[in-house]
């Protein structure tokens, strides 16, 4: 497997190597550099930013041959995707060490976190066909967002439907996956939609991980010519899945799920002499049926029902002291389970940034702040603050530092099962993080490298003191993690034909305060080293292909190497692709002990109208 996996790398870099006697200029079309960041308040280019932000464009989407977000963000370096089964059929969302309950979510920058847990943060994601691009911010964001922003933040910007025309596609391979897909797009001046529908279905790589997704995504856009545009947006996800293992011990093999996750928004974006003001309104909701024998729900059976209703108003205005942001989010969440209880919470979130220039705008510094009210947890303020130096057009040195935060879910506090039990009395969760890295960016080729590392108290984990023990949610001792992560973009032609490397490497280490802990479920299982490889290729007018190479390992447990490949070949308005995951069939898990798919193929034929 390791000679296959250099043999690789030695093609794809000696083809590299050779190139460059026939490297041309690739035409000047925008650069990632001119990429405005959206999922703040203060919109800046991703340049001038001074925050490890890393961009994925609805290009770079196509390209790769993945067929979910989920497939393209287990690519980028210092994130770890926990799959369990292929596609991503039930994913978890970890950033530098965090747990899956410390990453949020955004859609246009609409705060999708779920009060009952973060297993379902990834049932909101749209489908490919409806991402703009994928904004991954690092490091703490409480200031930026509010809660449970710990370790980062992953916003999702949707497409607007500017043409007229629509896409079907159709999928089939191992495990007698079978997916079809339908998007329709139309737009003018004034008005705009772009609509797509979804269904994924499978037997299952092994007894009892059968599947059956349905996904349904709309985005209009109403008087796009008035000062008052109008933003519609709606997300249905349904899914259906054995869940062999996914849960409890990996011996319990007759699991099962049912997830909805739902969101309505509105929202607009007025611009005001000075002034740039972006209010919405949104509801979501998340449903989860699960069963500890499929068959059997007298035997075990959950069922839970979150709601979360809010409005926000996010604000921006240009003055000779810089830019001011700031803004207000008011919400209520719920739940009502048969496992969990009935309860709900206020919330009120309060913010505040400047971003001061000097120098002509050589040294930039941005300190902020977010003030939080909660029904049930009282009142908490959490500083931060970015610095940036300009050193000439391309290099740049940023750092940043400040509080961050998250409160239990639900699950934490009150879940009860045959394994777990969850802990009234946990406190929320604080860490202190600081960053400081150096970033390079070009038309062609763009680099960062940084240094972090957090400070975390109260952090929630599941332990037990022996293998016979439950699992109980406790705030452990004080955990420091610290590392270092780097990636570089190059795109160059090979004669006419456009390349691009995208390659990564993050270092981490967890430092356990007396570590009095036999056994962890989640925080003291990280990724020590992650190397991501990406090589994109058009190799002709028509035929384009991709390589993507994963190495992972954690402490204590075997690495692993994970290969996948694509092909495409495009004939007017045919576009047939052939994928390969996991190509040199590579014995892996990556959580709760659940074998992952051996080497598998998916052939798709997709037809633009």
């Amino acid at each position: 497997m390791i000679k296959s996996l250099f043999s690789s790398l030695f093609f794809v870099f000696g083809t590299f190597l050779y190139s460059q006697s026939s490297v041309d200029s690739l035409p000047k079309t925008q650069q990632l550099s001119e990429v405005v960041i959206s999922s703040s308040r203060i919109e800046i280019p991703l340049k001038e930013s001074s925050r490890t932000i890393q961009i994925i464009s609805s290009e770079q989407l196509k390209s790769s041959g993945v067929i979910t977000a989920v497939e393209a963000l287990q690519f980028v370096s210092g994130i770890d995707i926990r799959q369990r089964g292929v596609t991503g059929m039930q994913a978890d969302l970890y950033i530098r060490g965090g747990s899956f309950d410390q990453t949020l979510l955004l859609i246009d920058g609409i705060k999708l976190d779920d009060a009952q847990t973060g297993h379902h943060t990834l049932n909101f994601l749209p489908p490919l066909e409806m991402i703009e691009r994928i904004e991954v911010l690092k490091g703490p964001a409480a200031r930026i967002f509010g809660q449970n922003a710990f370790t980062g933040a992953i916003n999702i910007v949707t497409k607007k439907g500017t043409d007229k025309g629509g896409k079907i596609a159709i999928r089939s391979g191992s495990f007698a996956q079978l997916q079809g897909e339908i998007s329709y797009q139309n737009g003018s001046d004034k008005n705009n939609y772009f609509a797509h529908y979804s269904r994924n279905s499978s037997d299952g790589y092994r007894y009892n991980t059968d599947f059956e997704n349905h996904t349904f995504f709309m985005k209009v856009g109403l008087f796009e010519d008035k000062k008052v545009p109008l933003e519609f947006l709606t997300n249905y996800s349904g899914r259906k899945f054995g869940a062999n293992g996914f849960y409890a011990s990996p011996d319990a093999k007759d699991q099962y799920e049912e997830t909805e996750a739902s969101l309505l928004a509105l929202q607009t974006k007025i611009q005001k002499g000075n002034w740039v003001l972006k209010p919405r309104i949104y509801w979501r909701r998340g449903q989860d049926h699960y069963l500890y024998i499929r068959d059997r729900p007298e035997i075990y059976e959950n069922w839970h029902i979150t709601h979360k209703v809010g409005a926000s108003m996010d604000a921006s205005f240009s003055s000779n002291l810089g830019i001011t942001g700031m803004g207000i989010d008011f919400s209520r969440v719920s739940i009502a389970s048969n496992n969990l209880g009935y309860h709900s919470r206020q919330l009120a979130t309060l913010f505040f940034e400047q971003r001061f220039s000097f120098w002509n705008q050589l040294l930039d510094i941005t300190p902020g702040i977010a003030i939080n009210i909660y029904s049930d947890f009282g009142s908490y303020t959490y500083p931060g603050v970015d610095l940036g130096l300009t050193l000439n057009p391309n290099w740049r040195l940023y750092g940043n530092l400040g509080y961050t935060y998250r409160i239990p879910t639900y699950t934490d506090l009150y879940y009860e099962d045959r394994t777990t039990r969850g802990n009234e009395d946990l406190k929320p969760e604080e860490a202190f993080s600081k960053e400081i890295g150096i970033r390079y960016t070009g038309d062609t080729f763009s680099f960062y490298a940084a240094y972090f590392d957090r400070t975390a108290e109260n952090l929630i984990d599941y332990t037990k003191a022996t293998e016979a023990s439950f699992w109980e949610a406790t705030n452990i001792q004080t955990v420091w993690t610290s590392g270092f992560e780097t990636e570089m973009r190059y795109s160059f032609n090979l004669g006419v034909r456009k390349q691009n490397v995208r390659m990564g490497y993050t270092y981490l280490v967890d430092d356990l305060e007396e570590a009095k802990v036999n056994f962890s479920r989640y925080s003291i299982n990280s990724l020590k080293h992650h190397f991501t490889f990406n090589y994109t290729s058009q190799i002709s007018e028509k035929i384009g292909a991709f390589l993507g190479i994963k190495h992972a390992q954690r402490d204590g447990v075997k690495s692993y190497t994970v290969v996948d490949g694509s092909v495409n070949w495009q004939m007017n308005a045919f576009l047939i692709r052939g994928t390969v995951n996991n190509i040199l069939n590579s014995i892996y898990s990556e959580t709760n002990l659940v074998p992952m798919p051996g080497r598998n193929g998916l052939l798709s034929i997709s037809y633009q109208f």
